[in-house]
């Protein structure tokens, strides 16, 4: 048993990837009983394992979708959006159009009466 949690807190110190509890025991195991091809072996099977799972990193960032399908993907989505709007009746749009000119006007005639105001005065000083 003391091998075996010395061999855990050695592979946790280490640079290496982490082992579970399982796979350490099993490693120990292995190398205790066996002679250095044993140990040969065991490391070619970590290597193999790391290479493996790089390819498989490597192939998910090949499976990148084109273009096409991505705008495609969005225009669905938007439409689907579009859906959802509670859009206004014609009556709602005219009343609010009316008070959207409406304050505009009464901005648009203070500002000229300022204008003319300020114009006024400026000419009283010359």
């Amino acid at each position: 048993m003391s091998k075996k949690k010395k061999n855990l807190v050695k592979t946790e110190n280490s640079s290496e990837p982490q082992m579970t509890e399982e796979e350490s025991i099993v490693t120990s195991e292995e190398t205790s009983d066996k002679s250095l091809p044993a140990k040969e072996e065991t490391k070619a099977k970590k290597v193999k394992a790391e290479k493996e799972v790089k390819s498989d990193k490597n192939a998910k960032k090949k499976e990148k979708k084109p273009k096409e399908r991505k705008l495609a993907k969005k225009a669905r989505e938007t439409v689907s959006e579009l859906k959802k709007v509670t859009w206004p009746t014609f009556g709602e749009v005219c009343k609010k159009t009316g008070i959207v000119l409406a304050v505009v006007l009464l901005f648009a005639l203070v500002l000229f009466g300022l204008d003319t105001l300020f114009g006024y005065l400026f000419g009283l000083l010359r």
